[in-house]
Formats: C-alpha cells, structure tokens, sequence
C-alpha cells in the first residue's frame, strides 16, 4: 500500500532524488494537510495525505460524506489554502488557481444569459485568441459533446445532462494540464447519469486529459477510473488505492460483468471497514 508514496517519502528523508519523481508524476501531493482555524478550536480536516497522479490517468476518489473529497480537490485546484504539505503539478508547487487547472462542479456554473456556444467560448475569448481559432475550438467540443444542434441555446433551454455537457465542454476548450470533477453528476436521475458516465470516459479517451473525479457512488468510481482512491474519515487521509484492472475500451454492459462485480464489492469493503486493503 501506498509504496510510491513510501519511496517519495523516503527520498525527501533521504535527501535523495524528489526532482526525479516529480518529473514522473503530473500531480504529486506530500503529507497534504488541512486544517480549519476557529476562534476557540481548530479541526483537523485531512491529515498528511500522499498520493500521485500520472499523466493521462482517470482518477477517482471515493469516500463518505465529510471525509475532505471535496476540501482535497479545492486545494489541488487552488480554491483552498494547503495548511501544510504540499501540491505540484508538473514539477511546479501550487499556490493558487490557474489556467492549468480546469474544475466541474455539481452545479453546472454557466452563464445564463450566454449560449451554449458563447459559455464554451468565454475563457477562449479571455486569451484573446483570434476568432477563426476560437470557433475550430467551439466546434470540435460541441462535436464531442453532441450538442451542435444547441450551439445557440441558453442553458434554461437545456436538460440537467446537456447544462453538465456544456460545463466540461467548456473546460476541456481551454486545455487544462488536469480536469478536476466535483461529483459533476450527483445531481442527475439514474439513466442520464449512466449516459454520462460513457460519454465522460469515450471524451477522456479520445482528449487523453488527465482527470480526479470525486465522488461517492462506488459503481461510478470504478466504471470511469484507471485507479481508485479510497478516503476515510476522522480525520479525512487516503486509505487505500486499488488498480482498476479493466478493459480500456467500456460500455455500460461492464457494470454486470464479475470482475466488474468483484471490484466494486472490494472498494466497498475497504469504504465500509474504514481500514487499507492490506488489513481489510
């Protein structure tokens, strides 16, 4: 368990060769911690927490409600202040929000006023990028999405399914190093939700972006990732990571297979036990 984190640690003890594991990693996290400051106390919310993120992988992180899920992805996007430890990306320590960083919320975060069209475009417009190249942008991600049709719709016109569409779309415009994901689709029925989940792994492996996707539902976990971290509570830390050891290419039949059956019951005894795998 956590043997990449034990070397990393080791060669920061050691004085040893922490610019070499950087370079081999998109996004490194040492003894992360976060800790909330009130007048009379303070609350531990995530205790020294380790974990790597190479590029190109699909992430997941899965945990109960208050393990810090959501506080650890505010803190790699920037939202949030580290208290302790520390964040790289691409070798680099973060300290704040950036471009290289897009994030996808469970509320769909558009503009209601602007089109579908012109929420894709707006940061594009941001970079001040010319027209010509800013509309080869637009087009390709309304393609991926499927909504070229609802190019000059506004998101009230919209599904709950179509608004989360446009809102990865118009993070992946932007070419982040790393797309981070809030539980994006907590918030839809089971059929639109299923849908998603094939349409977010076919965009993952047509883009190559690397992704951290939070949430809770442990069958939506293990469908999208290439690994799985589990968070327990109490304080909130990582307590175990499992390979997903599945084929590349996934349609939503892989959900009644038994090594699909036999994954997800493993990532559900390490959540329900609370304890790594090596003592579950």
């Amino acid at each position: 368990m956590f043997k990449k984190g034990v070397k990393v640690k080791n060669q920061v003890e050691d004085g040893g060769k922490l610019e070499a594991t950087l370079a081999n990693s998109k996004l490194l996290g040492k003894n992360v911690t976060k800790i909330y400051k009130g007048k009379k106390k303070s609350t531990l919310a995530i205790q020294k927490t380790n974990f790597e993120i190479l590029d190109n992988e699909f992430v997941c992180i899965v945990g109960p409600s208050g393990c810090g899920k959501s506080t650890l992805l505010k803190m790699i996007a920037g939202l949030d202040d580290v208290s302790e430890g520390s964040i790289f990306l691409d070798g680099k320590q973060l300290s704040g929000p950036g471009a290289d960083r897009g994030v996808v919320f469970q509320s769909y975060s558009l503009f209601p006023w602007m089109t579908v069209e012109k929420n894709i475009k707006f940061g594009l417009k941001l970079k001040k990028m010319p027209n010509v190249k800013i509309d080869e942008i637009v087009n390709k991600y309304l393609g991926l999405i499927g909504l070229t049709q609802f190019r000059k719709c506004l998101p009230k016109e919209l599904s709950g399914g179509m608004k989360q569409r446009v809102a990865i779309a118009r993070a992946l415009a932007n070419s982040p190093e790393i797309l981070l994901m809030d539980e994006p689709f907590g918030a839809l029925d089971p059929q639109t939700k299923s849908k998603m989940q094939l349409l977010m792994r076919q965009i993952w492996q047509k883009e190559k972006t690397t992704i951290i996707f939070i949430t809770h539902d442990i069958e939506e976990a293990v469908f999208l990732s290439t690994r799985v971290y589990v968070m327990g509570t109490n304080p909130g830390r990582i307590i175990s990571e499992v390979p997903v050891y599945l084929p590349y290419d996934r349609d939503l039949d892989l959900k009644d297979t038994r090594e699909f059956i036999e994954l997800r019951r493993k990532v559900t005894k390490i959540l329900h036990s609370g304890e790594s795998e090596e003592t579950v």
